[in-house]
């Protein structure tokens, strides 16, 4: 009776409003902790792989021709260097003490995390239990992401974002709502439709359902008998909750949604490398921190799978590199 009625308390509790200045209802608290699961990638280099035959073959050919190879392979080499090459702050204006109040798997907090990776901003991590949230007693502000910068509390992804870039980006002007331009348009596209994609498709049956839960009780700041209770009553839950978030942004077939949703975005590319051309704006990082922790769930796979978004999504990997999260 006890552990049924602790079962029910948990999922009432989880049955409330949105995180990160959302307005829709029905979303449980576990939505803000597992709406979607993180994946680790690994970032390799394999330029050196094929430099060495290349000049192999080059040495086959007369003196002009290899000179002229290697001019061509240099240039080659210095591009791909400038696509994929980031640009760090001068140091005196970094932040000197960076703290991310999270849950792992939440879309909004990797947004965030994309953004100081790619600028190589020092950070630390504190996992916030979404049941008591006692990490985050001490704030008046009880959903996340929040970030203290210095001593400073910021809130809200998007919010978050703006002010960093104020900081560490003094050239760059934030557009207003009425004379936006594409970075932020397609900034508030990812707000306002892509992450509502996301949900159905990793809640989409018991099976996807449970492959979330079971990174998010193990990745999570959960105690024993939580990780037990919200990986299966959690995962059931969010199955059905899932039916509800499709009626509610006119979704009818989940893939089918999530495809259009990528397909779109690859659209805006135009081509480009990336939205900001041959280095990734915030709408860039924006679109990459709400899709990497789906990535290597079912869903993301099927992503990349059946739409085009593949090569960007990887080059996006190969910038934004290894995380800048000092370890505790």
């Amino acid at each position: 009776m006890r552990r049924a009625s602790f079962t029910s308390s948990i999922l009432s509790r989880t049955l409330s409003t949105v995180h990160d200045g959302g307005t829709v209802n029905l979303h449980p608290r576990l939505l803000r902790v597992a709406l979607f699961s993180s994946s680790r990638t690994d970032n390799s280099n394999s330029r050196r792989h094929w430099f060495s035959p290349l000049l192999n073959s080059f040495s086959k050919s007369s003196g002009q021709a290899v000179s002229l190879g290697l001019v061509g392979v240099v240039a080659s080499v210095a591009t791909a260097a400038s696509v994929y090459a980031k640009e760090p702050p001068p140091a005196e204006i970094i932040p000197k003490d960076v703290v991310l109040y999270q849950y792992e798997a939440c879309p909004f907090c990797n947004k965030v995390k994309a953004f100081l990776d790619y600028y190589d901003i020092p950070y630390k991590v504190v996992e916030v239990n979404p049941i008591s949230k006692k990490e985050i007693k001490w704030s008046d502000y009880k959903k996340v992401p929040i970030l203290m910068v210095d001593g400073q509390q910021l809130v809200d992804s998007s919010a978050i974002i703006d002010q960093l870039s104020e900081k560490i980006l003094p050239g760059k002007a934030i557009i207003s709502v009425a004379d936006e331009d594409e970075e932020t348009k397609w900034r508030r596209w990812v707000d306002n439709h892509l992450v509502h994609v996301l949900s159905p498709n990793i809640y989409r049956n018991t099976s996807e359902a449970l492959e979330s839960f079971d990174y998010i009780t193990s990745n999570g700041n959960f105690s024993f008998t939580e990780k037990i209770t919200v990986k299966y009553a959690g995962a059931a839950a969010m199955y059905f909750v899932s039916k509800n978030l499709k009626k509610k942004y006119n979704i009818t077939d989940e893939r089918a949604a999530l495809y259009e949703a990528t397909e779109t975005w690859v659209d805006a590319l135009n081509g480009r490398n990336f939205l900001g051309g041959s280095k990734p704006n915030l709408a860039d990082l924006a679109v990459f921190g709400v899709l990497r922790p789906i990535r290597y769930l079912r869903s993301g796979r099927d992503m990349v799978e059946h739409t085009r978004i593949g090569e960007w999504y990887s080059r996006m990997e190969k910038v934004v590199g290894e995380s800048s999260r000092i370890k505790a």
